[in-house]
């Protein structure tokens, strides 16, 4: 007996001594390799060009930021040229400029960022729930902490099909993503947890529109996108299109559909490699001594904006609009935001402002490419491991732990087996 409980014991002290080693060695990075040497830009766009031609995109667009200044870019595409002015639709990636939108408001003491957003809404107010809708303030809207439940996702409206109006989009979306049942709710306790909300996002691009009495995309233009240099990028593209826009290719590479979005402000943006970048450089004091904003918004503000306001398994994952993806070398994050709209867009933008290093990757024809590229450069560029390919790993991650915890399990069980007491054929007692 003894001998049993001894292996039963050794087992699970083996178990447990692979699943801590395995878990923390994949959160450090330690079963990783990066692409290239750190500091070795010529070598991680070698290295870089064999993933993005294993991707197969069907467009592709990516610039290499180092010290706030463009150095080397790559551009693919299967159909019409694409280069650093060429329109993406970047989906959720635009929230951390409509983010930026919401700030200038603050900035200008029209918003207060600990009020409730109801305070702001004219024309729509959250449905009756449980919980204190004086809880779901701007702040906690812009970090997805309101408790909002919605985890939209939008699949947008195609070509001929009737977009809703704001309110009706955010009293029930008609393009909700699957799974969704499209209605912002307040179905958590506001500032106790971090929720994703799509809904949360196009309650902002309300709140502009009532608060400034301008169409959303107007205000941006005039308030964000124009001072930023941003002149080719809107959340909604003129009658008769524009020229220089991306096609749209599904995940083989065929023409596809281009969606509409009612909540532009969410999945909606149109934007180049060469406009996010401008975006990026206006975190940097400018090259004739510009602040940091550009007087968009304060330097105090966008600080403001990259501090911690989101953990999960304590890690630091949100800022107010902008994505937490990992430390960075001299302090504070890397940040940004990724996006992604059926049927195969997926963009991506870091940003490291310690250094003044970033990427941004565009492209359509591939659900993911953008994303593990963009995690790549983290690696190469910081050491650690970019926060969203974590969860992006997290089903094979959770695989291979589970194979690894049932290997020791059946070999604790083996050599219980085979290590059991035998009687001796042919002995017989007294």
């Amino acid at each position: 007996m003894r001998r049993l409980i001894g292996i039963v014991l050794a087992t699970f002290v083996a178990t447990l001594l692979w699943a801590g080693t395995f878990l923390v060695g994949t959160l450090e990075g330690w079963w990783r390799e990066p692409l290239a040497p750190s500091g070795d830009t010529s070598a991680f766009m070698a290295a870089a060009t064999q993933m993005i031609e294993a991707g197969k995109p069907g467009n592709f667009a990516m610039q290499l930021i180092e010290r706030g200044q463009p150095v080397d870019g790559r551009f693919i595409s299967i159909g019409e040229p694409v280069d650093r002015d060429t329109l993406f639709q970047v989906a959720s990636l635009g929230k951390w400029v409509t983010a930026l939108g919401v700030m200038t408001l603050v900035d200008a003491g029209k918003v207060d960022l600990d009020a409730p957003i109801e305070t702001y809404l004219k024309r729509w107010k959250l449905p009756p729930s449980e919980f204190d809708h004086r809880q779901v303030t701007v702040r906690r809207v812009l970090s997805h902490t309101a408790g909002l439940t919605d985890r939209l996702g939008y699949a947008g409206f195609k070509p001929g099909q009737p977009i809703q109006s704001l309110p009706e989009s955010l009293t029930r979306a008609a393009d909700a993503s699957p799974g969704r049942d499209g209605v912002v709710r307040v179905g958590a306790p506001p500032g106790e947890s971090w929720n994703y909300s799509g809904g949360g996002f196009t309650m902002l691009q309300l709140l502009i529109e009532d608060v400034t009495g301008e169409s959303f995309d107007a205000y941006m233009r005039r308030a964000v996108l124009a001072p930023l240099g941003m002149f080719r990028s809107t959340f909604v593209l003129p009658h008769g299109g524009v020229d220089n826009l991306a096609e749209f290719y599904d995940v083989g590479g065929k023409p596809a559909v281009h969606f509409r979005f009612t909540a532009t402000g969410a999945a909606s943006l149109y934007t180049s490699v060469g406009d996010l970048t401008r975006l990026i450089q206006a975190h940097m004091p400018g090259p004739e001594g510009e602040p940091p904003g550009r007087d968009v918004v304060s330097p105090q503000t966008l600080l403001e904006m990259r501090r911690p306001h989101a953990q999960q398994l304590g890690a630091d994952i949100w800022g107010l609009g902008v994505m937490l993806y990992a430390p960075a070398k001299g302090g504070g994050h890397i940040i940004g935001h990724d996006g992604d709209n059926e049927p195969a867009i997926n963009t991506a933008a870091r940003f490291d402002p310690a250094s003044g290093d970033g990427i941004v990757v565009l492209q359509t024809g591939n659900s993911s490419l953008a994303t593990q590229m963009a995690g790549e450069w983290v690696f190469w560029q910081s050491g650690e491991v970019d926060n969203l390919v974590i969860l992006m790993e997290a089903r094979q991650t959770l695989t291979t732990l589970a194979i690894g915890c049932l290997t020791i399990i059946l070999v604790g069980v083996a050599v219980g087996w085979w290590t059991r007491p035998r009687r001796t054929p042919g002995l017989a007692g007294p």
